[in-house]
């Protein structure tokens, strides 16, 4: 695993360092457009982080003690790994007793995964981990970047009033006035601001004038220590089911040496074709031990296995049903189950299980 002792760098804020009472926040910068800024040619460059507050003079406006850890090598959010999402946990995890909270700087193409796989792997979680990014970069005109991360910041320093605990104690996601779950969140926009949604579960949080909390709609806080996992299952694959699928594809895909899981996207309420040689392929990879968790193409709505008939026998064979989990989620909860080491019966009862908020049961 690359170096954990990363040196931070303090960052000018209202807040004196010696104030004690002031919430202490650690901004992980891993990449993404939001670490872009334009050159004098117009071009997009990297920004070196350690500028951030000139970059953005509202941040010395902000009551909180801020400091600043960047990756040596900003990753591209397309080149993100399991491996990485190890990393970072870990680095949380090094710093977690320190500060009250986390903001992850994150390309906005993958932030979807990496938000959920974070979810799963920090157990226990106490604080919040907040996720946010930007489409237009820093410097441009018209820039998110400035209201995302500000807003990510008072959230991730928010506490409740009276009791001083901590409002969001969960790895979510905030973009443009939303804050989404991080095992509910999909990126659905390229060339809008409101790059993020979750079709299955309300907001935590929306952002106007001032930042308006759906306590009910959070998790609470959890009564255990944090446990930062450390292994992830990689040989997973996603199949999406379309009219006209071949048996060569779905053989190949189901076939590829080594695979422990597959999820499967199927239509509608989980239905897929009822041909015997689809179904013999699905039966072939149960008894080689692959698991298969059946989710939803649609944005909207939920698996229920054996609704029709075209999804009677999934549950049969072993298949598990996703439920309203969205393809992001299923793919990393998948490789967090199978990366745990369990027996079959267990396994089974964790992907069917509402781990960290991903289906609603």
């Amino acid at each position: 695993m690359p170096d954990l002792d990363l040196p931070l760098l303090p960052l000018p804020t209202r807040a004196d360092a010696a104030d004690a009472t002031a919430p202490r926040l650690l901004i992980i910068y891993t990449g993404g457009t939001v670490g872009m800024a334009l050159n004098r040619k117009g071009g997009l460059v990297p920004m070196q982080f350690g500028r951030l507050d000139r970059k953005m003079p509202e941040l010395t406006r902000l009551p909180f003690r801020l400091e600043l850890l960047s990756l040596p090598e900003p990753i591209d959010s397309s080149n993100v790994t399991p491996a990485d999402w190890l990393y970072l946990a870990q680095l949380i995890g090094r710093h977690y007793a320190d500060f009250d909270g986390f903001v992850v700087l994150h390309g906005t193409d993958t932030m979807a995964y990496s938000a959920a796989a974070l979810s799963y792997i920090l157990e226990h979680l106490g604080k919040p981990v907040v996720f946010t990014g930007a489409q237009v970069p820093v410097g441009a005109n018209r820039s998110d970047a400035q209201r995302n991360l500000i807003t990510a910041l008072e959230i991730a320093a928010a506490r409740h009033a009276r009791a001083g605990t901590v409002r969001v104690p969960e790895v979510c996601v905030f973009f443009n006035d939303i804050l989404i779950r991080g095992t509910r969140a999909k990126k659905v926009e390229s060339q809008q601001f409101a790059a993020f949604k979750s079709e299955n579960y309300p907001p935590l949080a929306r952002a106007g004038i001032g930042l308006e909390f759906d306590d009910k709609s959070i998790r609470l806080l959890p009564g255990a220590h944090l446990k930062v996992h450390t292994h992830f299952e990689t040989a997973v694959a996603v199949l999406p089911l379309f009219p006209g699928i071949t048996e060569a594809v779905v053989s190949a895909v189901l076939g590829v040496p080594g695979l422990r899981g597959c999820v499967l996207e199927t239509y509608g309420s989980g239905n897929a074709p009822t041909a015997e040689w689809f179904l013999n392929c699905l039966a072939e990879a149960r008894r080689r031990g692959v698991w298969l968790l059946n989710v939803s193409q649609c944005e909207e709505g939920r698996v229920v296995q054996g609704k029709y008939e075209t999804s009677a026998r999934f549950a049969e064979m072993g298949i598990v049903g996703g439920e309203d989990i969205t393809t992001e989620a299923a793919v990393t909860k998948l490789m967090f189950v199978l990366g745990l080491g369990l027996g079959e019966a267990r396994t089974r009862e964790l992907l069917a299980t509402d781990l960290r908020g991903e289906i609603t049961l």
